[in-house]
């Protein structure tokens, strides 16, 4: 069980929502939320790939030189 505030106009709209289509407003919640943690996920991830390449901890190749080491050169 999870406790969150949201705006009030956020409430309506979901108040509306759920009264148009016969879902909850715990559906919609839900569903936004596993519809948008991956790519928190993958921001978060990413973000932290980009310090390490910023420190110089972590490498880098242009596309030229994956497509050498991948054998896929024109």
């Amino acid at each position: 069980m999870i406790g969150i505030r949201i705006p009030k106009s956020v409430g309506q709209r979901l108040d509306n929502l759920a009264k148009r289509t016969g879902r909850t407003k715990t559906w919609y919640i839900r569903e936004a939320i596993m519809e948008h943690l991956d790519d928190l996920e993958d921001i978060y991830l990413a973000e932290q790939v980009l310090e390490r390449v910023r420190r110089g901890e972590e490498a880098v190749s242009d596309i030229d030189e994956v497509e050498r080491r991948l054998d896929l050169e024109d």
